[in-house]
């Protein structure tokens, strides 16, 4: 694979990922925070939308091996052994976010199936939802740890290969930084108020762009 080809494919890869349509449009319709009657009301009215959602974040992760792998020959010129670190964090971060996704089923099942509401009635059976979701949550979250990692190891490979501007991989590297604050946020420092860092996360945002843009012009770099 070239360059150009790699640059190409992980720009799209990225392009066409729907989580933001999920987290942005479906789901906050359906899970109400702090009112679990009306939240299984809408997912028990509107499965096929909760479906949907389902559907965008397991294409997204999906999407997230295209990426890694596309990443890896895009940078594998500036260290191999470092690339291929970078992908497999990629790639264990997205294990993690498919297993995460199994909660999202298993709310799904329940709400659709009549004799778990005959078996447990409708306090445990909420409360059963309300767990599989927090725990969706709690196991994303804690993936993007692994995440953050992956966009710091990435953003050093960008700064040093000379075909693509330094600049991305700086935010890429603040990017990272950002990821992993926000998700360990809840376990070494709960009380602080930090929803300033959300404004780090756009590292990504700028190198899809550039992918996009520019990845079709990369050089192969030069064979000395």
């Amino acid at each position: 694979m070239t360059l150009r080809q790699a640059a190409v494919i992980a720009g799209f890869a990225y392009l066409l990922s729907p989580v933001s349509y999920a987290e942005f449009n479906i789901y906050p319709k359906l899970v109400v925070p702090g009112n679990i009657e009306q939240t299984v009301q809408n997912i028990s009215a509107h499965g096929g939308l909760f479906v949907a959602a389902m559907l965008c974040y397991l294409i997204t992760f999906l999407e997230d091996v295209v990426i890694a792998w596309a990443l890896y020959f895009l940078l594998a010129p500036v260290n191999r052994s470092v690339s291929l670190l970078t992908a497999w964090f990629r790639l264990m971060y997205t294990a993690v976010a498919l297993f995460a996704v199994l909660n999202l089923a298993t709310v799904y099942r329940v709400l659709t199936t009549p004799d778990y509401l005959t078996a447990f009635g409708s306090g445990p059976l909420h409360a059963q939802v309300m767990l599989l979701l927090h725990s969706f949550r709690y196991d994303w979250s804690l993936s993007l740890v692994i995440f953050g990692i992956h966009l710091i190891l990435l953003g050093c490979l960008i700064f040093r290969s000379g075909y693509i501007p330094r600049i991305i991989g700086i935010l890429l590297v603040i990017d990272g930084l950002g990821w992993e604050i926000d998700s360990l946020q809840v376990y070494l420092f709960p009380n602080a108020h930090l929803g300033f860092i959300s404004i780090t996360f756009f590292g990504e945002l700028v190198l899809m762009l550039w992918l996009l843009i520019r990845g079709w012009k990369v050089q192969e770099p030069s064979r000395s």
